[in-house]
C-alpha cells in the first residue's frame, strides 16, 4: 500500500486541473513515506475523554515488522485489567486492502475485523480501526487547496476524497484535508468530513522526532470529535527502531499468547 506517483515529464500534455491533482497525490505519497518504518516497537498511553471530561486510560505495546511485501503490526493492551490481553493484528499490503484481526480475552477467540468495521471506533476511542493501518493512496482522489500556516510552518492543504461509498464506509469518512509541511512533508493537522460531508473530526500530530534512519516519528496524536465532544490522545512513552519478534508472533493464531 506504499504506492508512489511519478510525475510525467511532458507536463505540457496534461491539463492544469489534472496536473494539480497529480501534485497533490505526490505530496500525499511523500508525507506517507517520511513516517514509514519497516520495523519498530513502542509503548504508548491512550487517554479517552468523554464529553464531560471524564477519562479512561489504556496502556498499549506495538510492534511492526516487514516480511516480504507485507508490513505486519501487532497491538496489545497491557492495562487496565478490563482490556488487558486484547490484541489486534494488521497486515498491510501494497496492492490490496488490509487484513485485520482482534483477540478478545472475554470471548477467548480471535475474529477477523470485516471491512464494514474498519471505520468504527478503536477500543472506544475517537481513533478508528482503519487508523491502525496505512491508507491505500489509490483509494482516493486528490486536490491541492493552496497553502496555509500551522504553528508558523508553511503547509500545503491536501484533500483526499474517497473514490466510492464502499471506501468511505471502510475508512469512516468521506474526505480528509491534511496540512503537510513544505520543508519536511510532515502532517501536522488533518480534518475529517463525515459521510454527509460535514466536518466532524480534527486530528493534530506533534512532537515529531527524527530517527537515525532519517524517518520521523510523532510522539503525540490527538483527535477531537466535534459532533459528540469526545477526544482521544495517544502519547508515546517509549520507541525503538527494529524488532526482534519472529514472524510467528504476527500470526492470527498466536494473538492469545
Amino acid at each position: 500500500m506504499k504506492t508512489y506517483f511519478i510525475l510525467i515529464s511532458v507536463s505540457f500534455l496534461i491539463s492544469p486541473t489534472s496536473l494539480f491533482s497529480q501534485n497533490a497525490k505526490e505530496i500525499a505519497a511523500k508525507a506517507s513515506n517520511v513516517i514509514e518504518f519497516e520495523s519498530m516497537e513502542m509503548k504508548s498511553s491512550l487517554t479517552i475523554f468523554d464529553h464531560r471530561g471524564n477519562t479512561r486510560e489504556r496502556k498499549i505495546v506495538v510492534a511492526t515488522r516487514q516480511f516480504g511485501k507485507v508490513t505486519k503490526t501487532l497491538i496489545k493492551f497491557i492495562s487496565p485489567a478490563d482490556v488487558r490481553g486484547t490484541s489486534m493484528l494488521v497486515y498491510d499490503y501494497e496492492d490490496k486492502p488490509d487484513d485485520m484481526w482482534i483477540y478478545l480475552p472475554s470471548l477467548r477467540r480471535t475474529r477477523r475485523i470485516v471491512s464494514s468495521e474498519k471505520g468504527k471506533s478503536f477500543m472506544g476511542s475517537e481513533f478508528t480501526n482503519a487508523d491502525m493501518g496505512k491508507p491505500n493512496l489509490n483509494d482516493f482522489n486528490y486536490k491541492l487547496h493552496g497553502t496555509t500556516e500551522i504553528n508558523q510552518k508553511s503547509c500545503w492543504k491536501v484533500e483526499a476524497i474517497c473514490k466510492d461509498e464502499t471506501i468511505a464506509d471502510e475508512n469512516g469518512f468521506l474526505s480528509k484535508i491534511a496540512y503537510v509541511e513544505k520543508n519536511t512533508y510532515l502532517t501536522h493537522k488533518a480534518e475529517y468530513y463525515d459521510l454527509n460531508n460535514e466536518l466532524y473530526k480534527v486530528m493534530t500530530i506533534s512532537n515529531y522526532q527524527k530517527q537515525p534512519n532519517g524517518k520521523y516519528f510523532a510522539y503525540k496524536m490527538e483527535i477531537q470529535n466535534l459532533q459528540n465532544e469526545r477526544r482521544s490522545v495517544m502519547l508515546v512513552d517509549g520507541f525503538q527502531l527494529g524488532s526482534t519478534l519472529t514472524e510467528d508472533s504476527f500470526s492470527p493464531t498466536n494473538l492469545d499468547k
